[in-house]
């Protein structure tokens, strides 16, 4: 279960709504008034894009213009030389009053673009702007008024233009890489932005919404790989979280279906590779094969922050620790203002049962995110590794209404001798998940020391197909079975890479 909640929130995004106007900076006081400022050395080659603001006039077309903006996001990401500050950090910035170089300082980047997007019936004006972040001023920029059809093509255009800006060689094969997958029917193309809208709000409606919308958009285009992988992806989302049991299976054959298509279609493109991937991870339970389009997904997807996090995640539950870290850190450096990201981060940490890091990952997920409840179940667990009951069991009682909390304290509450409390926390647990979290109720028996109810569990857990099994591997909790004869006969059934 968490494993599957885990990666679906790897593309969980942030919604805002306003332009801010580039203006360079106010000359600073003297040295004798105040220390002189750090000197701001941002890599080279980075950038942030802004949101563009929806000048059309109706609020109901702010899910094109930030459509449009992850569009030219992930064409600039698409080039190799570029480092993209990842949406949701770039993205948190809509709706305030901040100044260009504040935010390059807090997202490291050298240069930003913002613009605004008007719409019409069956055109669209586009003006881009790109400032340099360290000296304010600007380095480029253009109005572009096209056909809808167009807007693919645009993409390429603006990308190549502020690489240019930017002073990075193109390869031949950029404009190739920038439009793979996508279409130049403008209606599939609003089909496919109302999709990913839906897919962003999360949940079994919205989940179903998308698909939906997923279809229209590949009725329009039958061609258009990056609404078949869309499609799988949230089938697969819906069948491992929200789907009766009854029609789970039928989802997850929808899903690797569309997988294959979307690689049929574009063989190289990352999207494809990570939907087959969660299908891999999720529905097939094939974790060699997952690791392996998670892999495929990490080197196609350059520079993407959404794909490092799930591909480092998933290295270092297979066993490959530090290059998993290094994917994790990377997608931190790129998405430094994303919670979650720094919450895999700590995630990771704690598979590799480095405690200390782990907890210091969560809190700063927490502080950028006071309501994610993952992280605050995180630092419970880290401070249960490292001895800290009395923390852990503060950390999560101060959140009893979320199941992963109840799972810390079941395990803490029997370390500090009060098993009628712990049996408690796990009956809140099943009251919550039922038996969707026969992997969690395995790794709780076995810190207990009961272990023919943690076999069992996880005998339960092999039945339902449970996601949580790939955390086997490495979860530390699970390290009281591992010289259990079934324990060793399942971890082989599951095919880690070696």
């Amino acid at each position: 279960m968490v494993v599957a909640v885990v990666l679906a929130g790897a593309v969980a995004y942030f919604a805002l709504d306003k332009l801010r106007i580039s203006k360079p900076a106010a000359s600073s006081p003297t040295v004798s008034s105040r220390a002189a400022p750090v000197a701001f050395t941002p890599p080279p080659h980075s950038i942030a894009v802004l949101p563009f603001v929806n000048m059309s006039g109706d609020k109901e077309q702010e899910y094109f213009s930030d459509g449009l903006t992850e569009e030219l996001l992930n064409s600039l990401a698409a080039i190799n030389e570029l480092q993209v500050a990842a949406r949701t950090s770039a993205f948190s910035f809509k709706g305030k009053d901040t100044d260009i170089g504040t935010i390059a300082r807090k997202l490291n980047v050298g240069a930003v673009l913002e613009g605004s997007v008007r719409r019409s019936s069956h055109t669209v004006r586009i003006t881009a702007q790109l400032i340099d972040a360290v000296t304010g001023f600007h380095l480029w920029s253009k109005t572009y008024d096209r056909d809808l059809g167009d807007v693919l093509q645009l993409q390429t255009q603006i990308a190549t233009s502020v690489a240019e800006a930017l002073k990075v060689t193109l390869l031949a094969d950029t404009a190739t890489k920038i439009e793979l997958g996508g279409t130049r029917n403008p209606a599939a193309f609003d089909a496919y932005l109302h999709a990913t809208r839906a897919a962003d709000a999360s949940g079994g409606k919205n989940y179903l919404s998308a698909a939906d919308a997923y279809t229209n958009a590949i009725h329009l285009d039958p061609n258009y790989a990056l609404a078949f992988a869309g499609r799988s992806f949230v089938q697969s989302l819906y069948a491992a979280q929200d789907a009766p049991r009854s029609v789970v299976r039928d989802y997850f054959d929808k899903s690797l279906a569309d997988a294959h298509q979307a690689i049929a279609l574009a063989p190289d493109l990352a999207e494809g590779h990570l939907a087959l991937a969660f299908y891999q991870a999720n529905g097939a339970l094939d974790l060699k094969q997952a690791f392996d389009e998670f892999e495929r997904a990490r080197v196609l997807g350059h520079g993407r922050a959404a794909i490092l996090r799930v591909s480092g995640l998933f290295a270092i539950m297979s066993g490959s620790t530090e290059a998993g870290l290094a994917d994790l850190r990377r997608a931190v450096t790129l998405d430094p203002l994303n919670a979650l990201t720094h919450h895999l981060l700590g995630f990771g940490f704690y598979l590799a049962h480095r405690y200390e890091e782990a907890r210091a990952a969560n809190a700063e997920a927490t502080s950028l995110d006071p309501d994610l409840l993952r992280a605050y179940e995180f630092i419970g667990l880290a401070d249960y590794q490292l001895g800290n009951l009395a923390g852990a069991r503060a950390t999560c009682e101060a959140r009893p209404n979320y199941w992963g909390t109840q799972w810390c304290l079941a395990l803490a509450y029997q370390k500090l001798g009060r098993p009628a409390d712990a049996r408690a926390a796990v009956a809140k647990i099943q009251a919550m998940q039922g038996d969707t979290a026969a992997y969690q109720y395995s790794t709780i028996y076995a810190q207990w020391g009961d272990m023919p109810k943690a076999l069992e569990w996880l005998e339960s857990a092999m039945h339902l197909r449970d996601p949580g099994l790939s955390l086997l591997k490495t979860d530390p909790l699970m390290d009281p079975l591992r010289k259990e004869a079934r324990y060793q006969a399942i971890e082989q059934e599951l095919k880690f890479p070696q």
